[in-house]
């Protein structure tokens, strides 16, 4: 196909199969039932219990019917952990209750908590007692105490909780493909967290067709660091694992040198990792190498891949490359580069869109198709984009419009093949190693402090984390608050990972006509270094 303006229509040459996430898991256990299907791991990367599909299945059945005696098909049950094997079993048995997954990061503190348990109304909320010092469960009581709808709080490592004690089989409802099964958070224009529902039918497909363009199999052993909260590891890897048959296994905790020696001992032959990732990989093998050799195929995605990163891994672990590249709202990914393209394309592109789903740049101001190679906004139209916002029908009436098209906020081109390169973000969004991070956001801690007149929180270019967060702020006084006090402020209310890593104190701002903040000029006069970041 030779494209004549930056419109890659679907292409149907892979059908759209109607199955919900508890059915392909049924698929599984009648067509391959004594296939290890995942694997648990400890903090130290050891390994544990281990579940063919049927027990999976089996599992995951108990759990729904515990569910469906406790709540209603349709209720959300929010799950708030690491990465372990009861995540996985309680996102089958939601799908298999007809009740909706909502999926928290485990380093929220209780703000943020709350605010999703209220924002998603829901019902129950499953934790682990405590993750790498956060205590989950004393925060998960102090988030929940105020709340008119105090949803239980279920320990998902006790069993009795879990499963249940003596729940009798009840008849599972009929779910739909359309029906809701997740809401995944992610940052909007408000500042504040947006519940993305997303569809079986999204969910299930991307994941297949992705898997498929890999080339998994049931010969492939999938080594999982990506958080499970994340849609590219409860939905891309779990889901198109379990379509092919392949071997899970769920890293609790990535530890690189760790994680490196399991790739070893288990002869994993799939990586999925965000950049900062992979490159934490590749700096513990140069000081403790490990045997890669069945490694097939690295991908990675979820900010920009660099060149000198593929090249890396295609030398020192010597295997194939893909690049993904999609957003939450999109069940998650939009394009993907083929492991035989050439280096050129895998380095500098992300990819050509997966089978059917319309993909084009438009024009920002008119929404209309624009010229190849020309800068828009990366829109997409299909099966895989979400129902709505949670609750928000404004922000969902601003992302999809009266067309169908989803607008991502990023900016790209496409070439005559449909390959899509990114070229920078419509939005203020921030991606700091595959976390999506919002300004308003931290601002909106940060101005609370009493010696913090204004601020503005500014996406900074960082050779690790891709982005990381620089806090640009105008004192109260002539006296500047210290950058301990500061962090300290901010780590009261916000996660480890949305606090500023710059601290720059300005007299006054670049502004618009209009008054406002001119950032990309914050962000210039910091790299040309007429601001200094401040330490003490």
């Amino acid at each position: 196909m030779v494209l004549k303006n930056s419109f890659f229509p679907a292409i149907e040459d892979k059908k759209i199969i109607n199955l919900t996430v508890g059915d392909i898991l049924r698929v599984a256990v009648k067509e391959d039932p004594q296939k290890v299907a995942l694997v648990e791991t400890d903090m130290d990367c050891q390994l544990g219990k281990q579940w063919t599909y049927e027990e999976l299945l089996k599992d995951a059945e108990k759990v729904a019917y515990n569910l469906l005696n406790r709540f209603d098909s349709g209720d959300k049950i929010a799950v708030w952990s690491p990465n372990t094997a009861e995540w996985a079993i309680l996102e089958f048995a939601c799908a298999l209750s007809g009740m909706v997954l909502v999926t928290i990061n485990p380093s929220y503190q209780a703000n943020e908590l709350r605010y999703v348990l209220e924002q998603s109304k829901s019902s129950a909320l499953y934790l682990i007692k405590e993750y790498r010092g956060n205590p989950m469960l004393k925060i998960a009581e102090e988030a929940t105490k105020d709340l008119p709808k105090i949803p239980s709080i279920i320990d998902m490592e006790n069993e009795s909780e879990f499963y249940g004690i003596d729940v009798s089989p009840v008849d599972l409802p009929q779910v739909k493909p359309a029906d809701p099964a997740q809401i995944q958070y992610t940052s909007g224009t408000t500042g504040f967290p947006k519940g993305a529902v997303l569809h079986h039918l999204g969910l299930t497909n991307n994941a297949r067709l992705v898997t498929d363009r890999l080339g998994i199999d049931r010969t492939d052993i999938w080594l999982n660091y990506m958080p499970m909260f994340h849609t590219a590891g409860c939905a891309l890897a779990l889901l198109g694992c379990v379509q092919k048959r392949a071997k899970f296994i769920m890293v609790k905790f990535f530890d690189p040198p760790k994680v490196n020696a399991l790739a070893e001992q288990e002869k994993a032959t799939t990586f999925l990792g965000v950049p900062t990732m992979l490159i934490a990989l590749l700096d513990s093998y140069r000081s403790n190498p490990v045997d890669f050799s069945s490694v097939k195929i690295a991908v990675s995605g979820g900010s920009m891949v660099a060149p000198e990163l593929v090249r890396q891994v295609k030398d020192i672990i010597n295997c194939k490359f893909s690049t993904v590249y999609g957003q939450t709202e999109t069940s998650p990914v939009l394009t993907q580069t083929f492991p035989e393209d050439s280096e050129t394309d895998i380095c500098n592109t992300v990819g050509q869109p997966l089978p059917n789903k319309d993909i084009a740049i438009l024009d920002p101001k008119n929404s209309k198709i624009l010229p190849l190679n020309t800068v828009g906004e990366i829109c997409a139209r299909g099966y895989c984009n979400m129902l709505y916002y949670n609750d928000n029908p404004e922000a969902t009436k601003d992302t999809i419009d009266e067309n169908g098209w989803l607008h991502t906020g990023d900016l790209g081109t496409m070439d005559e093949r449909g390959y899509v390169k990114i070229t920078g973000r419509l939005k203020e969004m921030i991606i700091r190693g595959g976390e999506n991070l919002f300004p308003a956001e931290i601002e909106n801690i940060m101005v609370e402090h009493p010696e913090v007149a204004e601020v503005a929180i500014v996406g900074l270019p960082d050779s690790k984390w891709g982005e990381i967060v620089g806090c640009f702020i105008r004192p109260a006084s002539d006296t500047k608050p210290k950058v301990a006090e500061l962090i300290s402020h901010c780590r009261k209310h916000l996660s480890p990972v949305k606090t500023p890593s710059k601290w720059i104190f300005v007299d006054d701002w670049p502004l618009t006509g209009s008054g406002k903040i001119q950032k990309f000029k914050l962000r210039e006069h910091f790299e040309q270094g007429k601001l200094q970041e401040k330490k003490d």
